[in-house]
């Protein structure tokens, strides 16, 4: 077959696979050819595929693992808008869902299952959950502050206005955290999941609380300890390596509670639990925000994702509604749920901005491949907050003390200094 012949059938190929495709403009290169989606507009963004065999399996038989995998290997580049691309990703996927490839789909999952169950003990065990936490998490903290920003803080940043940078932006989530809390000096106060200490020391120092985090990543102790010392808070601040399954063992009960961007670890089944240990944890009449990430009831979930395989094992989004079911029925109440979704997809096109700016320095500590994965796990969230399949909600909830309160209260106090509309600064 000529080359003339190849390349229309090719294009006779990506017109009919993408008739109807009404998202961003962009190009489709490999050697000695290209593909434009739209012949009159300028892209949006241009797919490079290192080979013609690259862009044939892909087209073919795409799905997310696969696609991943051909973008974190280098088989398949972004040049241009990267978010842009996963609406490109998305209609290949929603155009290819037949019945064998759901099937190899739940193979594929159901063996890597089984795999884990046999090597690292049941889905959810404390065992299996350091485990998956440690190659989450365990990175060297090099890698992580370049883009994190100085907060090394790896959630959801608060923008209260167009003018806040990164850094702004995750100090004003912490003390939204705190004001939601109703922090003061003195209180018994533990961060479930603490990260590299950052709201811990942050109530200690601003809040003057008796601090304790507890995390089972040993590396994000080790961390955590040094910066608590660095800022000579040792006598109010603690964090250690610890499940929060174990934390009922500790001598007293705390009353304040937070898990910021940690409950997504826990698993759907095992939320019960989780809130009854969180209730348990505080004394009467304390309060618990619970801040983390949920799936839209009309987001189904996947069973063959690249995120599951590649970036966070075992993590399982709950619904809002099963978020919240559990936390009542373990005897909490519910005091306030805020959405903070648009925060999210903005903190994370931040991050990949920072990614990319500092991938030279990056690749220092860390593989290409490594790098590319979490670029495309981040790009790839950015366009499911904008999209509305998954959101970002602090709950704030109460064990009730059986006491009478009429107090009145309202959010004023949460945001008495915000200014107005508020703006992506990455957008």
């Amino acid at each position: 077959m000529s080359l003339a012949s190849i390349y229309s059938r090719r294009t006779r190929l990506l017109n009919h696979l993408f008739l109807g495709y009404t998202g961003p403009p962009f190009y489709i290169r490999v050697p000695s050819w290209s593909w434009r989606s739209t012949p009159s507009s300028n892209p949006a963004f241009t797919l490079i595929f290192t080979s013609p065999e690259a862009l044939n399996t892909l087209l073919q038989n795409p799905t997310e693992i696969g696609l991943g995998e051909a973008f974190v290997s280098g088989r398949l580049d972004v040049e241009g808008d990267i978010f842009s691309a996963f609406d490109v990703a998305e209609w290949l996927l929603s155009r290819h869902t037949g019945g064998g490839r759901r099937v190899l789909a739940q193979f594929i999952h159901d063996y890597f299952l089984l795999l884990n169950w046999v090597t690292q003990g049941p889905r959810h065990s404390m065992r299996r959950d350091a485990a998956a936490v440690s190659y989450h998490y365990d990175l060297p903290v090099e890698f992580y502050e370049p883009w994190l920003g100085s907060t090394l803080l790896y959630s959801a940043a608060y923008f209260r206005n167009g003018t806040n940078e990164l850094d702004q932006a995750q100090e004003d989530k912490l003390d939204l955290i705190c004001r939601k809390l109703e922090l003061g000096p003195g209180d018994r106060f533990i961060d479930i999941g603490c990260g590299w200490g950052s709201l811990a020391i942050y109530a200690a120092s601003r809040y003057g609380a008796r601090t304790r985090g507890i995390t089972i990543s040993r590396s994000q102790a080790r961390v955590a300890a040094r910066r608590i010392s660095a800022a000579h808070l040792g006598g109010l601040c603690f964090v250690e390596n610890r499940d929060y399954r174990d934390a009922l063992s500790l001598p007293y009960r705390f009353d304040k509670v937070a898990s910021v961007g940690m409950f997504e670890h826990v698993g759907v089944r095992d939320l019960p639990n989780y809130f009854r240990i969180a209730r348990d944890l505080l004394r009467p009449g304390g309060v618990f925000l619970n801040s983390g990430i949920v799936r839209s009831a009309n987001s189904p979930r996947r069973k063959e994702s690249f995120i599951d395989q590649y970036v966070f094992p075992d993590g399982e989004l709950p619904t809002l509604s099963e978020e919240l079911r559990a936390a009542e029925e373990a005897g909490l109440e519910i005091r306030d749920v805020e959405s903070l979704r648009e925060h999210y997809a903005c903190t994370l096109r931040l991050w990949v901005k920072n990614l990319q700016a500092n991938t030279p320095d990056l690749l220092k500590t860390v593989s290409e491949r490594t790098l590319r994965t979490w670029l495309l796990y981040m790009a790839g969230s950015v366009a499911a907050f904008e999209r509305g399949d998954i959101s970002v909600c602090q709950v704030l909830l109460r064990r009730p003390d059986g006491r009478q309160n009429v107090q009145l209260r309202t959010r004023e106090n949460w945001y008495v200094d915000d200014r107005g509309e508020s703006h992506c600064p990455a957008a």
